[in-house]
């Protein structure tokens, strides 16, 4: 199940945001925060599992017409194809009228997305 950022999500975003390397540093860490506290068109949707346990993080960037993947972090116990399938379907889902595509890093993922007519990746 994927929910929206709230407030106290803070350090469990940061802590898998933490997993990719470029926020390693902190000040590039902090800076990332900042675009999804404010109402904007960045989000960062927290997956958790059946438990409501959090798996992982996603975090995208819309538009009219797109949803973008930014970034996928996942609970190392939970990287798995199955789990990224999930984050995925649950994306679609999240946003059924909106085209999935990913920053070059993450399009391996667009495998996953379901493509008809309505929702095709790119």
């Amino acid at each position: 199940m994927l929910s929206k950022f709230k407030k106290n999500y803070e350090k469990q975003v940061m802590g898998f945001l933490s997993y990719i390397p470029e926020f390693k540093n902190l000040e590039n860490l902090q800076e990332e925060m900042k675009l999804y506290k404010e109402e904007n068109q960045y989000q960062v949707l927290i997956f958790k599992g059946s438990d409501e346990d959090c798996r992982g993080i996603i975090a995208v960037q819309e538009s009219d017409d797109f949803v973008v993947i930014r970034y996928l972090s996942l609970d190392p116990s939970f990287r798995t194809a199955d789990v990224e399938k999930e984050v995925i379907t649950e994306l679609q889902h999240a946003y059924p009228d909106k085209m999935i595509s990913a920053m070059p890093d993450y399009t391996y993922l667009l495998k996953y997305v379901e493509r008809d007519d309505k929702n095709a990746a790119r």
